[in-house]
């Protein structure tokens, strides 16, 4: 018997198959076990073939898994589509009075699990409820209990829409004892856990509440997918959190809010997509000219152009690397999971406001829309850092100063007895413009000096697993803990690798990263893009060229069994 399950359900969009994913997230994290939720959807305005997959078990999931053994079939496309994915002893429930199976070749050791889903749902409400008694049938058939799942729909449905509760918990006791009442054998079962202090949450929501505690005061944000999420949260809790948030006409608008913002002294926000970032890039420039401490998000979809908009990627390394005409420094992190997110929301503001200059956080679809359960976000040895920002500016003030570390003491706006300019020319230490020569390559170098001293404070990339292991793995962001259980699978192969990961991209740190390189006899370069983005920013830094690549762009995320493949195949 298995103690764990991958799940998926699939039909037509407009079916609530995104939303009672997450409720199953919920339930079995209030059930003590840990799941990791992933959706794939059209980019349509209507219509399409939506799926929410999600594994489960009693120990930390870190990302998807690729075979699947409980298939929850609202339509007959579902089946079609997905046969290919299900383990050999797998089980699909399906209401054959909606569609039959004629046609589709299925393998006798499939667990056929026929419900009325759309009678029972009807009786108690409407046909859209098919989700909720399915829900039923799954934890029933998994053989959990059906409490937490009555107190969930109570709080989804609380509020406006309180009459939905009685009828949505009607359905899905009826699908729990449509499976309860029959001998169903079927090979996964789950084990509800000691309840631990943990939640079910995005990338998307843990950056939110990590800047939100970090002491954000202003966002400005087109919405534009994956990233719309964050405007959404920041809109529902700006009365409690005494913070501005503005829906901007367009990315040109809300970057240049936030420059004003920051300005101003606000600790500001803007989040968008490549395509919105790409509409950005002036103003980050201008952000960099100014030295004006701002953070964007740049939640990363496959391009170019709208490209597949609902799917996910990593192919914005290299665009923001360099993003806006000229040089001017800034700090790229790209969280890997749900913990990471958190913590840059937190840490973020303070990078920008002690080194004056952008920060760009790299996310992707699958984790700024991919729910895990994680511990409960920790936020004690957080300290508010806003670098030189004075009180009171000195007599002769000079708002860009010539300084050791390229960091020029900020005054803000309206403090008493100061005047400067800020501008988007090149400008003398008093922020007037200027075109000599030698002010040029003075305030250059002053600007790009911050880079020096960034780059010590910015903590190398984080080496998992063995630090003796003769494979290595290398990766960036998302692909975090894919890699990680990619790692733990090698060891029933009597393989022993270890992951090296950079959530702090640019400036690039390369100590951990040549010693490994030292040690290892297989490398691997892990990445979501063509190209191999973060490969070949390891071979501009270091001058080192990784042979070995595994890349996936899709538009969908690697799973630990692929990477597993590749590095067997190593020679």
């Amino acid at each position: 018997m298995n103690d764990f399950v991958n799940w998926k359900i699939g039909g037509e969009a407009g079916y609530g198959i995104l939303s009672v994913g997450i409720l199953f997230g919920k339930f079995c994290t209030r059930n003590g076990l840990y799941a990791f939720y992933s959706s794939e959807f059209p980019s349509l305005v209507r219509g399409g073939h939506n799926t929410v997959q999600l594994m489960a078990k009693k120990n930390p999931v870190l990302s998807q898994h690729s075979e699947i053994n409980l298939l929850i079939a609202l339509n007959k496309e579902t089946i079609e589509k997905h046969l290919h994915e299900l383990s050999p002893d797998a089980a699909i429930i399906y209401d054959s009075k909606e569609f039959d199976l004629k046609g589709i070749k299925l393998k006798k050791s499939l667990v056929l699990i026929d419900i009325p889903l759309t009678e029972i749902a009807e009786k108690h409400g409407k046909k859209i409820m098919r989700n909720t008694v399915a829900l039923g049938a799954s934890i029933s058939l998994l053989e959990l209990e059906f409490n937490e799942l009555e107190g969930l729909i109570k709080e989804a449905f609380s509020g406006k829409k309180d009459a939905l509760i009685p009828i949505n918990i009607a359905a899905a006791k009826e699908g729990f004892n449509f499976i309860k009442n029959r001998n169903i054998k079927f090979n996964y079962k789950l084990k509800a856990q000691k309840k631990k202090n943990n939640i079910f949450i995005n990338a998307n929501d843990a950056f939110s509440f990590g800047a939100v505690k970090s002491g954000l005061k202003f966002v400005a944000e087109y919405p534009m997918t994956p990233s719309s999420s964050i405007l959404s949260f920041m809109a529902a809790n700006e009365l409690n959190y005494d913070i501005v948030v503005k829906q901007t006409e367009d990315e040109i608008a809300a970057i240049n809010m936030i420059i004003g913002g920051a300005f101003a002294g606000a600790r500001s926000l803007t989040a968008t997509s490549g395509g919105g970032f790409s509409l950005m890039v002036e103003g980050l420039g201008l952000a960099g000219m100014t030295e004006t401490p701002i953070v964007v998000v740049e939640s990363q979809r496959p391009g170019p152009s709208t490209g597949l908009p609902t799917m996910t990627e990593q192919g914005d390394l290299s665009f923001v690397l360099t993003a806006s005409q000229g040089e001017f420094p800034r700090l790229i992190m790209a969280p890997g999971d749900v913990q990471e997110a958190f913590e840059t929301g937190l840490y973020s503001f303070n990078y920008a406001e002690k080194y004056q200059l952008p920060v760009i956080v790299l996310l992707d679809k699958y984790v700024s829309e991919g729910n895990t359960t994680t511990k409960m976000f920790d936020s004690n040895k957080f300290k508010i850092e806003r670098g030189k920002l004075l009180s009171k500016a000195p007599k002769n003030y000079l708002r860009y100063a010539f300084t050791k570390d390229g960091v020029s003491p900020r005054v803000l706006p309206g403090t008493l007895g100061t005047v400067y300019k800020a501008n988007g020319d090149e400008h003398t230490e008093k922020g007037v413009s200027d075109e000599e020569e030698a002010n040029r390559i003075e305030m250059m170098n002053k600007r790009m000096r911050k880079l020096e001293y960034l780059k010590k404070e910015i903590p190398e990339p984080k080496l998992y697993g063995d630090k003796n292991a003769k494979t290595t793995l290398i990766c960036w962001g998302s692909t975090k803990g894919i890699a990680l259980e990619a790692i733990e699978e090698l060891k029933k192969h009597k393989i022993k690798a270890n992951l090296l990961h950079y959530n702090f991209i640019f400036p690039f740190k390369e100590k951990t990263l040549l010693k490994l390189l030292k040690k290892s006899k297989k490398v691997l370069l892990v990445e979501n893009n063509k190209t191999a983005q973060l490969g070949k920013l390891i071979a501009e830094e270091t001058g080192i060229k990784i042979k070995n690549k595994f890349l996936k762009y899709t538009g969908r995320q690697f799973y630990p069994q692929e990477i597993v493949k590749k590095v067997r195949s190593l020679k």
